[in-house]
């Protein structure tokens, strides 16, 4: 890692600098990939280890002040900074063994608003991510600006994702309604990319499109049934191709998915029925309506792992930073930690942070060690 952090540019005038940059970048990943939910908390980290743990970061005669740490964190590149621990994030990974049929990779997309941290003029932090599903590591995060939406930061998104990955030749990314775009359809499949998305009031004329198909006509592609939570659910998917003339009118979209989600509750025994309707870009070829479910149910993972657990773990919310790249630099030191425990086989962040706590050196080992699988 220290190696990686060297391509982060140095904010700080070269004059009287007494702290290398990349030690106390790993500083802050470590001690984030601790339980550390603040800056301060960050400071404390250092300050408690033992001077051998500190030597090894290379801090032999003195540490930096809170106000030292913090005032490099609010003038990084957050953006930057985010695609260089992803990628370091991936040397950790282990290379797949055994793939099913038609196996994908799947990009999940999602914005989150970081509430306690809010700009000069009142307006709050948002960050778009794209989560990798098969490995838990964010891929790339930027920072939406403050007088516009997720759109416009979509190909941004793209741009960080593909610096990381190399391609994204084959990809599916699948994300909320706000990105049933045309334009987002058109730059994915420009890229080599597929996009699974749903249709819902944003784009009423494709809604109509889709809920108006024979599906009555159209075979149950799969069928699911899961009980949890109090609850019993049933999950049908159909789906029918739409490039023949007289399909929807959107663009690249070669197949239309209907889902029937039917839940009983086992106390009461209410039940409700939602239907959902979505496009994708792949044919019915490489996309069985057995992939569709597994693909579709990928979109949560995103809010569950990664921004639930921001907020309920490093308690997000209620961090009030608001200077500079400050909340965003926050941000990817707590994806970082998320996917960092998730390379090591981890279900449970919070414990994880409890067990790493107890022992620093471990953890200094995993960022200073040329064997990416260490820790």
């Amino acid at each position: 890692m220290l190696q990686a952090l060297s391509a982060v540019p140095d904010p700080r005038s070269p004059r009287g600098l007494r702290y290398p940059l990349a030690a106390l970048l790993a500083v802050a990943v470590c001690a984030v990939m601790s339980g550390a939910s603040s800056v301060t908390a960050i400071s404390d980290w250092l300050h408690d280890l033992d001077d051998i743990a500190r030597a090894r970061l290379g801090f032999v005669r003195a540490v930096p002040a809170t106000t030292t740490m913090w005032r490099l964190l609010i003038r990084l590149d957050a953006d930057l900074l985010a695609t260089i621990l992803a990628g370091w994030l991936r040397t950790r990974t282990r290379p797949a063994t055994s793939r099913p049929p038609r196996y994908r990779q799947v990009i999940a997309v999602d914005g989150k608003t970081v509430r306690g941290a809010r700009r000069a003029d009142g307006s709050q932090v948002h960050l778009l991510s794209a989560l990798d599903t098969s490995t838990g590591i964010v891929l790339a995060q930027v920072t939406v600006n403050a007088k516009s939406n997720e759109i416009p930061a979509f190909a941004p998104l793209l741009d960080a994702v593909e610096r990381v990955l190399g391609s994204l030749q084959d990809l599916i990314f699948v994300a909320d309604a706000l990105h049933t775009q045309v334009g987002h359809a058109t730059e994915i499949a420009r890229r080599g990319a597929h996009l699974l998305i749903p249709a819902k009031g944003n784009q009423p004329r494709l809604f109509a499109q889709l809920k108006a198909l024979p599906w009555a006509q159209v075979p149950i592609g799969h069928q699911t049934r899961d009980s949890g939570h109090g609850r019993r659910e049933t999950r049908t998917v159909k789906a029918v191709t739409v490039t023949t003339p007289g399909g929807i009118g959107f663009s690249h979209a070669a197949q239309a998915i209907r889902i029937t989600r039917t839940r009983t509750a086992i106390k009461t025994g209410t039940t409700t029925r939602e239907t959902a309707y979505l496009t994708i870009t792949l044919p019915a070829a490489d996309a069985q309506p057995v992939d569709l479910q597994e693909w579709i149910r990928r979109e949560w993972l995103i809010e569950n792992q990664v921004h639930h657990v921001r907020d309920v773990t490093f308690r997000e919310d209620s961090h009030q930073a608001r200077t500079g790249q400050g909340p965003a630099v926050m941000a990817t030191l707590r994806n970082t930690a998320i996917g960092f425990h998730r390379t090591c086989g981890e279900t449970s962040i919070a414990r994880a942070t409890r067990r790493a706590s107890h022992r620093p050196h471990d953890l200094i080992t995993a960022v200073t060690s040329i064997n990416p699988r260490t820790q």
